[in-house]
């Protein structure tokens, strides 16, 4: 039962479902017309071929979850809150779930390695400069990007892996939210 006209994103955001399920393996095209409920022919109005949407799919994720975010927290004057909201942000409700786990899990795909890389460095420097922005030297403003941002990465490999034996790292609920305000203020040095 076709849905009628599918748009480019609505093959993205199911190829990032796709890498988010099962990897770049899951990117099908067959698939994903299926489960887009319409024929392949509609891919190839929008796509050269697979690795085309797989560049779009992981280019949208960058400019989303990175580029948007980052735009919206320079709005904010104050680093502690710019770190509070930058944090929730990319703690809280996935827009795909788990699907910046599965990109990292196949950073040696060369479609995936480039927008990864682009990704945690850009994630990084901003969040230097913002630690810096709080009165630490560069290099101590490095390294607590480094580890705020490995703290990050841990949060949604046990959302993915083991939501259900570490139920605090769900993105609702009280516990969730408990738990995520905990954190986030172990990631903000004290004045």
């Amino acid at each position: 039962m076709g849905r009628g006209r599918v748009t480019r994103e609505d093959w993205i955001m199911a190829a990032l479902r796709a890498l988010a399920r099962g990897g770049v393996a899951a990117v099908a095209v067959d698939v994903l017309a299926g489960e887009l409920g319409i024929t392949r022919g509609s891919f190839y109005w929008h796509f050269k071929d697979r690795e085309a949407l797989l560049v779009a799919a992981v280019e949208l994720w960058e400019q989303r979850t990175t580029d948007d975010l980052i735009a919206r927290l320079a709005t904010v004057d104050d680093p502690r809150d710019k770190l509070r909201e930058g944090f929730r942000s990319a703690l809280g409700a996935e827009a795909v779930a788990g699907l910046e786990p599965s990109l990292l899990a196949h950073v040696d795909h060369p479609v995936i390695t480039p927008v990864v890389e682009r990704v945690i460095e850009r994630r990084i420097a901003f969040l230097a400069e913002v630690y810096a922005e709080l009165g630490l030297t560069p290099a101590v403003a490095r390294r607590q990007a480094v580890v705020a941002y490995a703290a990050y990465l841990g949060w949604a490999d046990l959302r993915r892996s083991a939501s259900a034996v570490v139920p605090e790292v769900a993105p609702d609920g009280p516990r969730g939210q408990a738990a995520m305000k905990h954190l986030v203020e172990q990631l903000i040095p004290l004045p």
